[in-house]
């Protein structure tokens, strides 16, 4: 098999996950530094917060995150008392997630972090640069999207 034609450099899943890698990054620590919480805890919170009640397989999906990062990241917020689980009455293997007043308070702190961070990120990538991003992510989504259909 020859690969002289293939340039890692170009091939778009790469760069869509370098991309991301590096801007989570830079979140991560900020959000680190403040509150502590690792990614899968940030995850979790801001989908149970923008979502509100759900399940940890629906968190799970939401994010993107394995069952067992989604598990850990539950019980690291329960200990901190910013989430509460509720048996749900007709299958008792599922639990039911959501924040508590405390934890909806920390999602409140944690949002405006976020929107200071977006702001930085326009600023450095500029408002065109953003939109374009937008663009070109939409289609992305999209073709995924009627992929799986």
């Amino acid at each position: 098999m020859d690969n002289g034609d293939f340039d890692l450099e170009t091939f778009l899943p790469f760069r869509l996950n370098r991309a991301a890698e590096f801007i989570a990054l830079r979140f991560a620590a900020a959000y680190k530094a403040e509150y502590g919480l690792t990614r899968p805890e940030w995850r979790t919170l801001a989908a149970l917060g923008s979502s509100g009640r759900m399940t940890a397989t629906a968190v799970g999906t939401h994010s993107t995150m394995h069952k067992t990062k989604v598990s850990r990241a539950v019980f690291a917020l329960e200990e901190r008392r910013w989430l509460k689980r509720k048996q749900d009455e007709d299958d008792r293997r599922v639990e039911h997630l959501e924040l508590t007043a405390t934890g909806q308070t920390a999602y409140r702190e944690l949002t405006r972090l976020a929107v200071d961070y977006s702001i930085e990120l326009t600023s450095l990538i500029g408002e065109e640069g953003l939109q374009a991003l937008s663009f070109g992510l939409r289609a992305v989504e999209n073709a995924m999207a009627r992929r799986r259909r």
